[in-house]
């Protein structure tokens, strides 16, 4: 290996009674050092030497790891080492802190709110003179381009009215039986909380076979929002999963015979890959916008404008927050001391921005981006770096949350638990400064939970055991991340310290497993083919395929199925009107698994991203290309 120089951290003196002591920075020889770093630029199996800090024997108790005291002089181990081969970041600090979008000046945020004046007008002329499904549509279109947040209350407005006069009534059919406009309805009013049943589709079924009328296929546009109706099912709707066969079977047919209209053609390919309600309404108006525009049969100038220009100055916000994170990232040089991690600001940005959407949220989605930069770091640690001894460690110094069993650890894991450290006592601080309330033995138990799935799926790795899908899952849906991070959400949105949400959250409550458990299996399907190339721990996939001798594609399928039963609990629990929990919490949870479907979806890893990646033009176009 080439000789280069870098920065070693070494602790100026021990850590005694809590103080935590500064850290020296010094230029390493140019000779190689075998004691950091090892494998940074080369293949997996390069070695290094393990030289542990000294500390006192009594920092440790019986059931406590056990920690081997080396005399630097004397290296003892010499281990193998896997390197994730990542890429270095497609977007670098520099070219962050250099954009400034004009769409920050208040020219544009007053243009903005005279054009959201101009659309409430229209809302209340629609409400008084349009028909029915003209109303629907109206607020599917502010909903598709992320304007709905302006416009919640004529939204509710609406929707009461037609829901007393349509829907309200049991057994009621609804008038004229129409697909689309009955499926446009059921999917808005399920989605705003309306309890609307399943038996209104009854009217397009056969009543001799009960599946759906072969004529239906004749309606494209009915048949996509049959198809996109389906999602908000709940468990044992069997109407809805036939209404999603049905509609998923006819869309795909139409498309293989090219019998769909160009303006239809890109609405059906998008649902047929990612459902709108599955999707993060802010990540999908980026493209529906260019969609709406080319629809001149129902596109509004004054919606399309303030979708544009609403868009830019979300983008500008967004671009003055990841300029926040990106300089976070450079002061605390987790990505130059460990070189062997994922350098992955602007793609946890893009997760924290799915899953806090609100524009003024700022601060909780600033926290939101550093969290999920420090979680992929544990990551990559225990799924490329770490020996199952060092992950160990890691895992009791985490569960202790003690700032001198520091010392116990690897240097390349003191760097890691420190700033983790240090980011969850800021927070914590801030949160008892607004709420008065001490959180950190919570975010520690969250923490000690994801660290421990983490260890375990070192333990299956190290000891080659493939577990079955059950055992897999039952781990899996922690080392997703979902209940991690919700608490973090939790606390950074300043939601109340009360009884019952709290206890909710320290029971992982469905709305907090259930976002995670889908991200996992979404996670596992995206990263399947990379995971089995690098020899990585089992996936839900190879797990299924293990258990029950089944293809890569049967497995996959039935991956896929759990996915739907799923997001199907998972309805249930978002439209539950008693929840301890807020709405803007709730929104939050589920939105964890939908940026999880925009990262992952067809296959790809979106937080390993390459420069032949499809999201690279996709990020471009949320983060830093307005629409002209």
């Amino acid at each position: 290996m080439a000789a280069m120089t870098i920065h070693t951290v070494y602790p100026s003196k021990p850590l005694v009674n809590g103080n935590l002591c500064s850290f020296k920075h010094r230029k390493a020889s140019k000779a190689f050092p075998h004691h950091v770093y090892p494998n940074y630029g080369a293949a997996a199996n390069t070695t290094r030497h393990i030289i542990c800090s000294s500390s006192s024997s009594s920092l440790r108790s019986s059931n406590e790891p056990k920690v081997d005291h080396l005399q630097a002089a004397a290296p003892v181990a010499i281990l193998p080492r896997r390197s994730g081969n990542y890429k270095p970041s497609l977007w670098d600090f520099e070219f962050i802190q250099s954009l400034n979008s004009k769409y920050k000046d208040e020219g544009y945020l007053r243009r903005a709110s005279e054009l959201q004046v101009q659309v409430e007008k229209l809302m209340e002329e629609a409400m008084l003179s349009k028909p029915v499904i003209e109303q629907l549509e109206l607020i599917d279109y502010l909903q598709r381009l992320a304007l709905s947040d302006h416009f919640e209350h004529q939204i509710k407005k609406i929707l009461s009215c037609i829901y007393e006069e349509e829907y309200k009534k049991k057994n009621h059919e609804p008038r004229g039986r129409d697909m689309y406009a009955t499926a446009l309805a059921f999917r808005l009013l399920r989605q705003h909380g309306f309890s609307v049943s399943q038996d209104i589709f009854d009217c397009f079924k056969n009543k001799d076979d009960g599946g759906f009328k072969a004529s239906l296929t004749d309606d494209t546009r009915g048949l996509l929002q049959l198809y996109e109706s389906s999602f908000q099912s709940v468990e044992g709707e069997m109407t809805m999963d036939q209404a999603r066969e049905f509609a998923t079977f006819h869309l795909e047919r139409k498309l293989d015979h090219g019998l769909i209209s160009d303006d239809d053609d890109l609405l059906v390919r998008r649902s047929l890959e990612l459902p709108f309600h599955w999707g993060v309404p802010w990540i999908e108006a980026r493209w529906f916008i260019g969609v709406y525009a080319r629809r001149r049969d129902v596109m509004n100038p004054t919606v399309l404008e303030l979708a544009k220009l609403d868009f830019n100055i979300r983008q500008a916000i967004h671009q003055e927050e990841l300029k926040s994170v990106s300089r976070w990232s450079k002061n605390i040089r987790l990505a130059e001391k460990l070189p062997f991690v994922r350098d992955r600001v602007v793609e946890s940005f893009i997760y924290a921005s799915g899953f806090v959407e609100p524009r003024d949220c700022g601060n909780a989605r600033i926290a939101n981006a550093i969290f999920s930069y420090l979680l992929i770091t544990i990551d990559d640690i225990f799924d490329v770096y770490g020996t199952l001894e060092e992950l160990q460690l890691y895992t009791h110094a985490i569960d202790r949350w003690d700032i001198q069993w520091i010392n116990h650890l690897p240097d390349y894991m003191q760097i890691s638990y420190l700033a983790l450290y240090n980011f969850i006592n800021e927070v914590a601080c801030g949160y008892l400064i607004d709420q008065g309330s001490i959180i950190i033995p919570r975010m520690k138990k969250s923490l000690a939970d994801f660290t421990n799935s983490y260890l375990q799926e070192a333990n299956w790795y190290h000891s080659g055991h493939t577990p079955s899908v059950d055992e897999y899952l039952e781990n899996g849906w922690l080392s997703a991340g979902g209940p991690t991070m919700s608490y973090l959400t939790f606390f950074a949105l300043k939601n109340p310290f009360k009884k019952e949400a709290i206890q909710g959250l320290d029971d992982y409550h469905n709305i907090l497993r259930l976002p995670s458990m889908v991200t996992r299996l979404v996670n596992d399907i995206g990263t399947f083919s990379v995971e089995m190339e690098k020899g990585d721990a089992a996936t839900a996939i190879q797990c299924s395929m293990n258990e029950t001798g089944a293809s890569k594609e049967e497995a996959s399928e039935h991956i896929r199925s759990l996915i739907r039963e799923a997001w199907k609990k998972l309805n249930a629990e978002a439209l539950d009107a008693e929840s301890i929990f807020s709405r803007a919490f709730i929104k939050s949870c589920v939105n964890y698994c939908r940026i999880a479907h925009f990262l992952y979806r067809n296959g790809s890893d979106g937080l390993g991203i390459d420069h032949k990646s499809v999201l690279v033009d996709d990020i471009n176009g949320l983060l830093f290309e307005p629409i002209e």
